[in-house]
């Protein structure tokens, strides 16, 4: 994902940063830490909606 794209890209609910999270099988993911959601990147593509987030709180132990 272009950086310049990330910088840019705020929560579509609080409208506050997002933090790229990189996981071991190579999967990624928007993290919005305000309001405890990830959103997923497919195909390069971030997919910014709120009904496809899963939440931070249900995967405690990381990825």
């Amino acid at each position: 994902m272009d950086n310049r794209l990330l910088d840019m890209l705020v929560c579509p609910i609080c409208k506050g940063p997002l933090e790229l999270l990189r996981h071991e099988d190579g999967s990624r993911e928007l993290a919005c830490h305000a309001d405890r959601l990830a959103f997923p990147i497919r195909d390069d593509i971030p997919v910014m909606l709120a009904n496809e987030a899963r939440s931070l709180d249900s995967s405690a132990s990381g990825g």
